[in-house]
């Protein structure tokens, strides 16, 4: 008897831990955390909508030297059209799509731009990458600039009756891609009157105002989409 007393005192034991242990509040390991943000951030391309990775409208600024004041300007750059998911190759310069797939590349998103003056074009492009590590791999495989030319990047998405639609892969200007999170962010810019690539310091305060709008939708886009979430936490239950 006494022995079948304690068999059941420990069985009761054991049953009223594990009640316990799957009441207790859930915790994450650094490694679960980082997982669990890198899925975040990962998704994002897929579950927020178009209009929220590219905005609106995106702010910019032209530095004060290029007006021959001390104060910068503030403009903003207008959201002409947003294209259709597109393919690693057919969304980018035949260079850059050969190594982006080699590294994974799932998609490219794209949407295009004008300036407060309607005289300049830009396109932005997030290529989408597997994680942060295959999108700084592919970033450090990317060419520079080349000599003739912009660097190679994302192929402009001009839209029909609208103020980039004479904006086409000729017309690029000025290209950058940065990495944030497991995307690449693209973008380029030039004249939106068709106009072919010309010298840029043919034109200082146009070169500097194609610095601002390039650096300021591409920035945009890639700090919105590489923003960290909200650390993982988990408020306690079973169903948790």
């Amino acid at each position: 008897m006494l022995a079948a007393l304690a068999l059941a005192l420990v069985g009761l034991m054991a049953a009223t831990v594990g009640l316990v242990t799957q009441l207790m509040p859930r915790t994450f390991t650094a490694a679960q955390k980082q997982q669990i943000v890198a899925w975040e951030m990962g998704k994002r391309w897929r579950t927020w909508a178009a209009g929220e990775i590219f905005p609106g409208t995106v702010p910019y600024q032209v530095p004060g030297s290029a007006l021959g004041g001390p104060e910068d300007l503030g403009l903003t750059a207008h959201r002409i059209g947003i294209a259709g998911q597109a393919s690693c190759r057919a969304g980018t310069d035949p260079v850059v799509g050969r190594i982006l797939m080699q590294h994974g590349c799932v998609a490219v998103l794209r949407a295009s731009y004008d300036d407060s003056t309607q005289s300049l074009a830009a396109t932005v492009g997030v290529a989408v990458l597997p994680g942060s590590a295959a999108a700084s791999a592919a970033l450090r495989a990317l060419p520079g600039r080349g000599a003739h030319g912009p660097r190679p990047g994302v192929r402009t998405v001009p839209f029909g009756r609208t103020l980039v639609a004479r904006f086409g892969n000729r017309q690029r200007q000025l290209s950058s891609v940065r990495a944030s999170g497991p995307y690449l962010v693209f973008a380029t810019v030039g004249y939106a009157d068709g106009r072919r690539r010309v010298r840029e310091a043919a034109n200082l305060y146009a070169t500097a105002e194609m610095l601002g709008l390039e650096d300021g939708v591409g920035t945009w886009v890639a700090g919105h989409l590489g923003a960290s979430p909200p650390p993982p936490s988990c408020p306690g239950g079973p169903a948790c």
